[in-house]
């Protein structure tokens, strides 16, 4: 019998960190949480809570706080039921799954509501169809988060003109979202020069940065332009490596070792579901890597400087208040978040025998550790 042997391509162990903070009072933090949104409701209002099928760990607790923070406000809590195929798609089917969680009018005190009829409200760049309960239309405002979100809202309130209040959008101009009169939200864009003045003031004698980088995220276009910009001022030399994949980045991390001094990635998402991998490519070859979002960081990655989100949240919903109450004549295409937080990972500035100590004299700093499983 003849073996035929196929080459095997060069492989490595790695090992992903998925972060997993921990909050030990779920009905206190969920308090201090709604007490963002309170100011917001008037009495008379029906506030919809959505309700889903992946059964949340403290769901119950969380609602239970949700309903009567709501009803403490004077308005009418409504539960609707958000969910895709579960239940067989059916409003009994519905009632059926969130019956078997304990999500029920008895246990809330706050009718469910099941519907079965949605309304087509957009499309994806890809040609998937987005959908919205029809239960759901009517609301006074609508608040998307991230970039897709927000695109797919805005196509969708073109001709009812629903105020859309977008939060956490890194490039409002690149996503087409500014210029539409009904659209304004809270951006969340790097102060790319600024990181990379924390990167010269830790190592002043860099010659060559990575940028690494998803070339298919939108978030991605304007801070690696303005580094480009920012590195070719200075004089230094940068290497850039992308990836749409996991194993595209991983390998677009590991061809910078040896090359570089350090690597810059922005708020980008591709890279952040790879983040704690990354962070151990770079860590042990000794590459600091500075980023776009505190979330890299406690991934493993070195330092960031970046906008506080419970502050981003809070301005969105007062912009959500003020569309409500006082229309949108004279709001701005957006408004973009102050940053001023450095975030440092202690743990890698340990593995990297990195001083630190420099990124005080520059803004508040912040010091946290990888997260573990």
């Amino acid at each position: 019998m003849t073996e035929t042997r196929c080459p095997l391509p060069k492989m490595a162990r790695i090992r992903q960190t998925f972060a997993r903070p921990r909050i030990d009072d779920i009905a206190a933090e969920m308090r201090e949480q709604m007490q963002v949104l309170t100011p917001r409701i008037r009495p008379g209002m029906t506030v919809g809570l959505t309700v889903g099928s992946r059964g949340i760990q403290n769901i119950l607790t969380m609602l239970e706080v949700a309903v009567q923070a709501v009803r403490g406000c004077g308005a009418s809590p409504v539960l609707l039921a958000a969910m895709g195929s579960h239940g067989g798609g059916t409003r009994r089917g519905q009632k059926d799954v969130l019956d078997s969680l304990g999500i029920t009018e008895e246990r809330l005190g706050a009718p469910v509501i099941t519907c079965d009829v949605t309304r087509a409200i957009g499309e994806t760049p890809g040609g998937l169809v987005a959908y919205m309960l029809e239960s759901a239309f009517g609301v006074d405002a609508i608040i998307p988060i991230a970039t897709l979100a927000a695109t797919t809202m805005a196509t969708a309130t073109e001709d009812n003109q629903i105020p859309v209040i977008y939060a956490a959008i890194s490039d409002p101009g690149e996503a087409q979202l500014t210029g539409i009169a009904n659209v304004t939200g809270t951006s969340d864009a790097l102060n790319t020069a600024f990181i990379l003045d924390m990167m010269l003031k830790a190592n002043p004698d860099i010659e060559t940065v990575g940028l690494l980088y998803s070339n298919s995220e939108a978030n991605s276009v304007t801070p690696i332009r303005e580094a480009k910009e920012y590195l070719d001022s200075k004089g230094i030399a940068y290497l850039e490596k992308t990836g749409n994949t996991t194993d595209e980045i991983l390998t677009a991390a590991s061809a910078m070792v040896g090359r570089v001094q350090a690597v810059f990635t922005p708020t980008d998402n591709v890279v952040m579901a790879a983040a704690s991998a990354v962070a151990e490519i770079l860590n042990e070859a000794g590459i600091p890597h500075y980023t776009g979002a505190d979330s890299f960081v406690t991934a493993g990655a070195f330092a960031t400087c970046g906008v506080n989100y419970t502050e981003l949240g809070a301005r969105t919903a007062t912009l959500a208040y003020q569309a409500m109450t006082q229309g949108m004549d004279g709001m701005e295409d957006y408004y973009r978040m102050d940053g001023g937080i450095i975030t440092v990972n202690t743990d890698t500035a340990a593995v990297l025998k990195a001083d630190y100590s420099v990124f005080a004299q520059m803004a508040q700093l912040v010091e946290v550790t990888t997260t573990k499983d």
